[in-house]
């Protein structure tokens, strides 16, 4: 077992809860990503657009971050000098999945930011069928992207 992997993943999974209980608890508002960007996109100038994008700057620059500190710690590419590395399926497959979970996201309410880490915190039933519904999606496309597909 990869002892690093995991320790990332810990400290990855932290951050995220302590953003969610800050926002919360500074705004009163939810973390879901989908409903920050997309009301920043669609509600311009309404008066609280400027924490929404200091939250996107903040999930750009971690990585960003990684990126200048070596890229080592937050790697999950294949090659050891690249961080993220090429789509699996391609580019354009890449595409289609975006809009798709974008699609996904307007239809559902929210993601899985909202749903499945501040819902699911808060005791919602809406955000607990939400959360399996993604969890049930994300198995079958990973089954039929490997298995019938056989891309990844």
């Amino acid at each position: 077992m990869d002892w690093t992997a995991s320790l990332q993943g810990l400290v990855g999974g932290v951050l995220i809860g302590l953003s969610a209980i800050w926002l919360m608890g500074t705004l009163g508002r939810i973390a879901g990503i989908s409903g920050i960007v997309g009301n920043l996109v669609t509600q311009r100038p309404k008066g609280d657009s400027a924490w929404r994008v200091t939250f996107v700057l903040g999930l750009i620059s971690g990585p960003l971050l990684l990126m200048v500190l070596g890229g080592e710690w937050g790697n999950v590419a294949d090659t050891p000098n690249a961080v993220v590395g090429d789509p699996a399926g391609g580019v354009g497959l890449m595409l289609l999945a975006g809009l798709l979970v974008g699609l996904g996201t307007g239809i559902g309410s929210g993601c899985t930011s909202g749903h499945g880490v501040c819902g699911l915190a808060r005791l919602s039933p809406r955000s607990l069928a939400a959360t399996l519904v993604f969890l049930v999606m994300a198995i079958i496309t990973v089954y039929v992207v490997r298995h019938v597909l056989s891309i990844a």
